[in-house]
């Protein structure tokens, strides 16, 4: 039996803890590794069933990090994310899937630089935990690899040699550990 919306406990991402990365090529040669500083998400979830988890998560493209300033300014640019017009991308989930080895398959909805478009993460789940300050922690890993023509980021340049400058397809690796947040005691003032 699923469990409705309404009675998922939710979890928060620790920002601390998580992170948010992507890995492209670079003059086909090499990879360039980033991540984005800025972003917020709630996991609903019953850890003994985690098919009927929803996640929603918000990303600040302006917050874009590769460790060059000058890199990252063209990031933030019309050519690529568009921070302007675009400030954020956003995730929520549609299903998930059990895959194969106890793993599973996060379906959603991707939307970034104004495209919205369907996107597996491939997430391993590593289990919950207390913590010493005793809340509960659940661990988790994802991965997912798009092709960011896709949605709309297309510039480029050709190389002689007939390559390009930067790589077509984008990984994109997730590391969550997040908190099962307690209700609020009912009839307790605000």
């Amino acid at each position: 039996m699923t469990t409705s919306k309404a009675e998922l406990p939710v979890w928060a991402p620790d920002p601390v803890h998580s992170s948010v990365g992507f890995t492209v090529r670079h003059l086909v040669v090499s990879k360039v590794r980033g991540k984005f500083g800025r972003w917020t998400g709630n996991i609903l979830m019953d850890e003994h069933d985690l098919a009927s988890a929803q996640v929603d998560v918000s990303i600040e493209t302006a917050s874009v990090d590769t460790g060059v300033e000058q890199r990252d300014n063209h990031l933030r640019s019309g050519d690529f994310f568009d921070v302007e017009k675009y400030p954020a991308m956003t995730f929520k989930s549609t299903r998930v899937e059990k895959a194969q080895d106890g793993e599973l398959r996060l379906v959603g909805n991707l939307t970034l630089h104004g495209v919205t478009r369907p996107v597996v993460l491939d997430v391993e789940y590593a289990g919950s935990q207390k913590d010493p300050w005793g809340g509960l922690r659940a661990g988790f890993s994802a991965h997912a690899s798009l092709d960011r023509r896709e949605f709309g980021l297309t510039y480029n340049q050709l190389l002689e040699t007939g390559g390009v400058v930067v790589g077509e397809k984008v990984d994109v690796d997730i590391e969550i550990e997040a908190v099962k947040q307690v209700p609020a005691a009912a009839g307790a003032a605000a």
